[in-house]
């Protein structure tokens, strides 16, 4: 799948940006051949209900350094993303998103320091405009969780914008996993990484996917997959119940045979049973979290289906 006279492979999953493609190859296209450099767009469509891939084919017919993926459903953009860098053939990969949050100005800046030797790129975020504080606080609140509970660096303020060196590509296609955490992909294959800050942009048209729910589902894949503190956590907590209802069963047997026996608290027994009841709910939900993912692992289905491509040699 390899193109030599590729040098750099942009990748851009789309689902439902069909307001967006114009002004999209608009940019990209600017940007790469001022570059002056041997290039290929590939985008991947995750199962799109507009009129995204029938734009894209268009484009592709006028176009053929735009290549397309047709994914058979949509499944997800982490999953298209991994699509698409499995497709690519440059010797650098560039992950971009469709909305244009991420500028593609900023693709000259990577590749400079791909050609300084550095095998990641990545684009730090130094503010984020057009989000509210809700949504500002609780990606700060990630990265830094995420980055104080996982073994593996991940970078703060940065999403799958960055330049990946063919080197660096072939590790990640090492990696079959199902549950597909980008970021921490990226930052476990490890080598020579570096960082360029810019200012995130609005989102240019359409509305985006990503609401609190599925953000707070994505959290909880990137927690799970790359730490197992979680399941540490509790089994702290429950030795450290266990050790307190062995001190007040202990001072229970003192207090009888001092005093004699009273009259048993109704309610304090009750609290005590909700309240250890509820600790073993979420002991449960944890350990089947990590469960469910095994569960998905070893069944071994492939990552993705392709319907059709278009200006691959396949």
């Amino acid at each position: 799948m390899t193109n030599n006279q590729v040098e750099i492979s942009v990748v851009v999953p789309l689902y439902n940006e069909e307001p967006n493609i114009d002004y999209l190859f608009e940019r990209l296209s600017l940007v790469l051949e001022r570059m002056n450099i041997g290039y290929e767009i590939i985008c991947v469509n995750d199962g799109s209900q507009d009129n995204t891939l029938k734009c894209l084919i268009e484009y592709h017919r006028r176009h053929p350094t735009i290549k397309i993926v047709n994914l058979s459903r949509n499944f997800g953009k982490e999953v298209a993303l991994t699509a698409g860098i499995d497709y690519a053939g440059g010797a650098a990969v560039i992950p971009i998103d469709a909305d244009l949050q991420d500028p593609p100005e900023l693709i000259e800046q990577l590749v400079a320091k791909w050609r300084e030797g550095y095998d990641v790129v990545y684009a730090t975020r130094r503010s984020r405009q057009g989000e509210n504080w809700v949504k500002r606080f609780t990606a700060r609140s990630f990265y830094r969780t995420i980055g104080w509970m996982s073994p593996v660096p991940i970078p703060r303020d940065t999403g799958d914008f960055r330049l990946l060196d063919r080197q660096v590509v072939e590790a990640l296609k090492q990696m079959p996993e199902r549950t597909r955490f980008m970021k921490g992909l990226f930052g476990w294959a490890g080598f020579k990484q570096t960082s360029v800050l810019f200012d995130r942009e609005p989102r240019l048209n359409g509305t985006t996917t990503w609401n609190y729910w599925r953000l707070w589902n994505f959290a909880i894949d990137g927690i799970t997959s790359f730490s197992f503190l979680p399941l540490k956590v509790w089994s702290y907590i429950g030795l450290v119940i266990s050790l307190l209802a062995f001190l007040y069963a202990t001072f229970l047997v003192i207090r009888t045979l001092i005093f004699g026996v009273d009259l048993p608290g109704y309610a304090s027994l009750m609290v005590t049973v909700l309240f250890l009841g509820g600790i073993q709910l979420i002991t449960l939900g944890i350990i089947g979290e990590y469960l469910g993912r095994v569960y998905e692992e070893v069944k071994g289905r492939p990552l993705y289906l392709v319907r059709d491509s278009y200006g691959f040699n396949k």
